[in-house]
C-alpha cells in the first residue's frame, strides 16, 4: 500500500501519519490496561473453562466431529491454562507483526520513504504491545474472585484485538486497488470463531459438483475447515474439514468420506473433489493427481439451494455456530465450484495453471463475491507464480 501517495491526496502527510500512530498508541495502551486490570478475570476464566471441560467433554458428532456444547472458545485451543493463554496472545501478536512486515515489504517496492517510516513506527508499537501483554500474562501466578460477567470481560479483550486487526486491515486495503479481482488470497492466521469470509450468494440445487482450491497451511492437529455450506435443517450440507487427528473429510448431507490429502506442510497445494449424486461416486485430486476415489457418499441426494457458504469456519447452525477448534488456519485462494464433474485433464489444467484452465460456473474466485470478517485478510496472490 502506497501510504505516502494516499496521504498526499487527502491531507498534510505529517499530520495523517501522526494521527495514525497516535490511534495505534491508544489501542496499545488500552490493551495493556485491559490485561493489567483483568488478570483476575483471565485466571477465573481459566479455572471455569477447565472445570467445564473436565466435567462435560463434548460428544463427537457424525464422523467424529465435535459438536457445539455451550460457551465457545473464542481465543483458540480448548485448553485455557496460563501457559496456553500466554502462547495464544503471543501467536496473535506475532500474526499482527507479520502483517506489518508484509506492509513494509510492499512499501519498499513502491519506494516510499515516508511509508517506510510509518511502518517502522507501527512495528515499534506492536513490539511494545507484545512485551507489555506477555509480561503481564506471564506474571499471573494467583488471582482473587472478581468475575461478574464472563461474556462481557472476554468480549472486551477480543474487541481490543479485533480493533487492532481492523486498523491494520484498513492500511492493507490500498494494496488491492490496482490488482485483478481474482488475484488474491485469504489469510486466516489464528484459530478463532470470528475470522471468516461469507459468500454473498447461495448455491443452486446440484446433482453433481466439483470443488477446487489452493491451500497452504502448517496447522496441527488438523488444518480446520476451508469451507462449509449449510442449508435450513442441515448444517453439514457440504463441508470440507480436517479436525483433530482425523484425516480430511468431505461431508454431504452429513455423510462423510475420508480424503487422502496431506497438505499441512506449509506449502501451497491444489486440491479438488468431484462428486455425483448417482451412486454417490467421488474422486479426490491433490496437485493434479488423483489420490483416491469411492462411492456411496450421500447417493441420490442433490445439494440443496438457499444455503450459506462460509470460508474458514464450520457451521454448527445455519450461518453460524462457529467453533474455534474447527477453524481453518492458513491461506486459501482460487476457490471454485462447478455443477458438474470435471475431467482429469480439466483438473490437471487447474493445478498447473494452464491457459486452458476454467473458472467455476457456480462460484468463481472474485474479491467482490464475498465479505471478510474478524481480522482475516486479503493479499495479492497469483497461483503457480508464488508456489512455496
Amino acid at each position: 500500500m502506497d501510504i505516502c501517495a494516499a496521504t498526499l491526496q487527502n491531507s498534510v502527510p505529517g499530520e495523517d501519519l501522526k494521527t495514525t500512530v497516535m490511534q495505534l498508541r491508544e489501542i496499545v495502551l488500552q490493551q495493556k490496561e485491559t490485561i493489567m486490570n483483568q488478570k483476575e478475570t483471565i485466571r477465573e476464566l481459566t479455572s471455569k473453562l477447565s472445570r467445564c471441560e473436565g466435567q462435560s467433554a463434548p460428544e463427537p458428532g457424525p464422523g467424529g466431529r465435535k459438536k457445539e456444547t455451550g460457551t465457545k472458545n473464542t481465543m483458540g485451543d480448548v485448553s485455557r491454562g496460563p501457559t496456553d493463554t500466554l502462547a495464544q496472545l503471543s501467536q496473535t501478536l506475532q500474526s499482527l507483526k507479520q502483517r506489518l512486515d508484509n506492509l513494509e515489504q510492499f512499501s519498499r517496492h513502491n519506494n516510499s520513504v515516508q511509508a517506510n517510516s510509518l511502518k517502522d513506527l507501527l512495528q515499534s508499537k506492536i513490539e511494545d504491545l507484545e512485551k507489555q501483554v506477555l509480561s503481564r500474562v506471564n506474571s499471573i501466578e494467583g488471582g482473587a474472585p472478581g468475575l461478574r460477567n464472563e461474556t462481557e470481560q472476554r468480549g472486551r479483550v477480543e474487541s481490543t484485538l479485533t480493533s487492532l486487526h481492523q486498523r491494520i486491515s484498513d492500511l492493507e486495503k490500498g494494496q488491492k486497488e490496482n490488482r485483478p479481482l481474482d488475484k488474491f488470497q485469504l489469510t486466516f492466521p489464528l484459530r478463532t470463531n470470528y475470522m471468516y469470509a461469507k459468500v454473498k450468494k447461495s448455491l443452486p440445487e446440484m446433482y453433481a459438483l466439483t470443488v477446487c482450491m489452493w491451500l497452504k497451511s502448517n496447522a496441527s492437529p488438523g488444518v480446520g475447515t476451508p469451507f462449509s455450506y449449510a442449508v435450513p435443517g442441515q448444517a453439514n450440507e457440504l463441508v470440507l474439514i480436517e479436525w483433530g487427528n482425523n484425516p480430511m473429510e468431505i461431508l454431504i448431507n452429513d455423510k462423510l468420506a475420508k480424503l487422502p490429502f496431506i497438505i499441512n506442510d506449509g506449502k501451497w497445494h491444489h486440491i479438488c473433489v468431484t462428486w455425483t449424486t448417482r451412486d454417490g461416486v467421488w474422486e479426490a485430486f491433490q496437485d493434479g493427481v488423483m489420490r483416491g476415489s469411492g462411492e456411496n457418499l450421500a447417493p441420490y441426494h442433490p445439494i440443496k439451494p438457499q444455503g450459506v457458504l462460509i470460508l474458514g469456519q464450520e457451521q454448527d447452525t445455519f450461518g453460524g455456530g462457529f467453533d474455534a477448534t474447527q477453524a481453518f488456519v492458513g491461506d486459501l485462494a482460487n476457490f471454485h465450484i462447478w455443477d458438474r464433474k470435471l475431467s482429469v485433464a480439466e483438473i490437471y489444467n487447474l493445478a498447473t495453471c494452464s491457459s486452458k484452465a476454467q473458472i467455476g460456473n457456480v462460484f468463481s474466485w472474485l474479491e467482490t463475491s464475498m465479505d471478510v470478517y474478524g481480522g482475516a485478510s486479503k493479499w495479492t496472490y497469483e497461483a503457480c507464480r508464488q508456489l512455496n
